[in-house]
């Protein structure tokens, strides 16, 4: 029996072995298909990394797909059922690297295009696509570099779905309408070096920073709201001395991470943390790193027809949740777009045998389709 277009397409996708930042020629087979159907087609190469946008037609609304090509390493190859890059179906499951992300999904865009076009070939507004090899790693030359690269000639995204793997239990059951924003600071507080016998003649900073540490932990940043858990505050890394139990440290590094909701500002975290620094007296130096704002679509065109989309083909409601990380929305949510998530099922994705089940793909294609048909 031979495979669907989109498990073929899929398989095609993920026998390529694309470890980011490498496209490993993912877009071109991506663009042979497009290219027929009568998309303009951009190759933009910055730096390391291969992107592609491609659109079909002129007018608004602008509906894009985004996703990227790249996948995280294998991991240990012995561990896994199948050859990682030798998409395999074992029991209804297709297994292999980017069956689930998002190697799986960008197949069921294409097709889905391809099936929309041919029953609306003079659909209204416009179709995209906006993909990267550039999303697994430091995302600095992808996503982020095409949107800037889209609004310094004013070419604005309406509407998008991006493909991450979205979804618990079932394709469909989670739409994610929404993301948290992320911040982290790298703290080093300074004291003075000297022996544990001789405290006075030094000053430790481990000593002098855990008030504050454990102020910065008790405070309750904000509440939250109807899409947004209260926003995060943790410690995922210290460090201190020189591995001799009778040295005082002259440094302690702290690294702390927020992942914050709509409620607050990463000007405001920053304003706020430097405060509680600042009130128990500590000598610090202090570097943020912002990864993300935090974006939300509660309503709207996109979503309204998701929704629809969805209960057309499982018969029930998604949720709309903005749990879990940050992803490429956040580039495209920055320039007014409507932005949500719809993938397929995320308990695999990272893992050896990650795997995505092969009705799940067929589904999320006529989900995507569907979609399609309801915002244009």
């Amino acid at each position: 029996m031979s495979d669907s277009p989109v498990i073929a397409l899929a398989k095609d996708l993920m026998s390529r072995p694309s470890v980011t930042p490498e496209d490993a020629g993912c877009q071109d087979v991506m663009i042979a298909r497009l290219e027929q159907l009568g998309f303009t087609i951009e190759t933009m190469v910055f730096e390391d990394t291969t992107n592609l946008w491609a659109r079909r037609g002129t007018q608004a609304p602008l509906f894009v797909f985004a996703g990227h090509t790249d996948v995280v390493p294998s991991g240990p190859v012995e561990q896994w059922h199948t050859p990682p890059f030798e998409p395999t179906i074992i029991d209804g499951y297709l297994h292999g690297r980017g069956a689930a992300d998002m190697k799986g999904s960008l197949a069921c865009m294409i097709v889905a295009i391809e099936r929309f076009i041919a029953e609306n070939p003079d659909h209204n507004g416009s179709i995209a696509l906006l993909i990267t090899s550039d999303e697994e790693g430091p995302f600095i030359n992808g996503t982020t570099r095409v949107v800037d690269t889209l609004e310094a000639r004013n070419e604005k995204i309406d509407m998008c779905i991006v493909g991450e793997p979205s979804s618990t239990l079932n394709v469909g059951d989670v739409v994610k309408n929404g993301r948290r924003g992320s911040i982290t600071g790298d703290l080093t507080v300074k004291g003075i070096q000297g022996h544990v016998a001789y405290p006075h003649l030094a000053n430790n900073p481990v000593h002098k920073a855990l008030p504050a540490l454990a102020e910065l932990a008790a405070i309750t940043w904000d509440n939250g709201n109807e899409y947004f858990p209260p926003t995060s505050f943790q410690i995922p890394n210290i460090a201190a001395g020189t591995g001799a139990s009778n040295v005082i440290p002259g440094e302690f590094q702290v690294q702390f991470n927020f992942r914050f909701s709509t409620e607050l500002t990463d000007t405001e975290i920053k304003r706020r943390v430097h405060s509680v620094l600042d009130a128990h007296g500590l000598d610090y130096d202090l570097k943020w790193t912002l990864s993300g704002h935090p974006f939300l679509t509660d309503k709207g065109t996109l979503v309204e027809a998701v929704v629809a989309a969805i209960e057309e083909v499982n018969h029930q409601q998604p949720e709309l949740l903005t749990t879990g990380g940050t992803s490429d929305g956040r580039f495209i949510a920055r320039t007014g777009a409507q932005v949500v998530e719809l993938g397929p099922v995320n308990a695999t994705i990272h893992k050896v045998n990650e795997c995505v089940k092969v009705a799940d793909l067929e589904k999320l294609t006529d989900m995507y389709q569907k979609v399609l048909e309801k915002a244009l």
